[in-house]
């Protein structure tokens, strides 16, 4: 055991609170007017008009077709989260199995090909990613919000090195007692990858929670914006004399945060356990 000293707690403090400090300050702001964030500035004290921004920003119907609210935009971004997450991971299995435990020719090869894919971010691939979808009359749907994202070799690359971390004798004993491919990956491998599963979700979740370029290009209906989206319309709302709402954009800012917070504080000690049980 290493004895701590208190320079190694003053580093540490001093990093929670460079991450910490600017979450208070967007949240004290968001309980001013816009009036007075206009004049003043961002604050450091709390204001009186915190119930009523936040109700506003999840309750009251707005935009420009006066239907979409907080609640609808924070729902989108939950299921473009979840539908990311869990298609990456349902895709990523199936791969990593595929080449892990078939024996079949250029399986490195392919490996290594899907892996370049890291090298194509959705920047680089998103103009025919969205010509695509728009020929497939996919533009306003969950589907063609979701299903692009889905291609990349992140998930495919840490399945892979678990896979081949588990022991042959399980195969060999699966074998034995009769268990097929698909009874083998059902029975033994998914219960055994749920540690990693738990890592990869976290990964992925935060990834399209935190997506703004893809649903700004994908999404012209406002009852399919996201969270994100969200909070840039009310930013650029600045009509002759007309204050945006800087109030109500750093109240969906915060609540912008809580949903990856707790995610990844409930997840922690399996996110935790995931990345490491990968290296084994």
């Amino acid at each position: 055991m290493y004895k701590t000293k208190p320079l190694d707690h003053l580093i540490l403090i001093l990093g929670a609170l460079f991450l910490i400090v600017p979450v208070i300050v967007a949240f004290m702001t968001s309980t001013h007017e816009a009036a007075e964030i206009h004049s003043k500035g961002l604050m450091i004290t709390p204001g009186d008009n915190f119930v009523g921004t936040y109700e506003k920003v999840l309750t009251q119907k707005g935009g420009f077709t006066g239907e979409i609210t907080g609640l609808n935009m924070v729902l989108n971004s939950l299921i473009l989260g979840v539908g990311f997450a869990v298609g990456k991971i349902v895709l990523s299995m199936m791969a990593a199995y595929a080449i892990v435990y078939f024996r079949f020719r250029f399986a490195t090869l392919a490996f290594w090909i899907i892996f370049t894919t890291l090298l194509l971010p959705l920047e680089v691939r998103i103009m025919p990613s969205y010509e695509v979808m728009s020929k497939l009359g996919l533009l306003n749907s969950y589907t063609g919000l979701i299903v692009p994202l889905l291609a990349s070799a992140t998930g495919t690359f840490y399945f892979r090195q678990f896979f081949k971390s588990v022991p042959e004798e399980l195969l060999e004993a699966a074998r034995i007692d009769g268990a097929g491919p698909f009874k083998f990956f059902v029975d033994i491998l998914i219960p055994l990858s749920r540690t990693m599963m738990a890592a990869i979700f976290i990964i992925m979740f935060v990834y399209g929670w935190n997506q703004y370029l893809w649903p700004m290009l994908m999404t012209t209906d406002e009852s399919f914006f996201t969270l994100m989206r969200g909070i840039k319309s009310i930013l650029q709302v600045w009509v002759g004399s007309q204050i945006p709402d800087y109030n109500e954009a750093f109240a969906l800012a915060v609540l912008a945060m809580l949903p990856p917070v707790l995610i990844v504080v409930i997840f922690q000690r399996w996110f935790i356990k995931g990345l490491t049980e990968s290296d084994k």
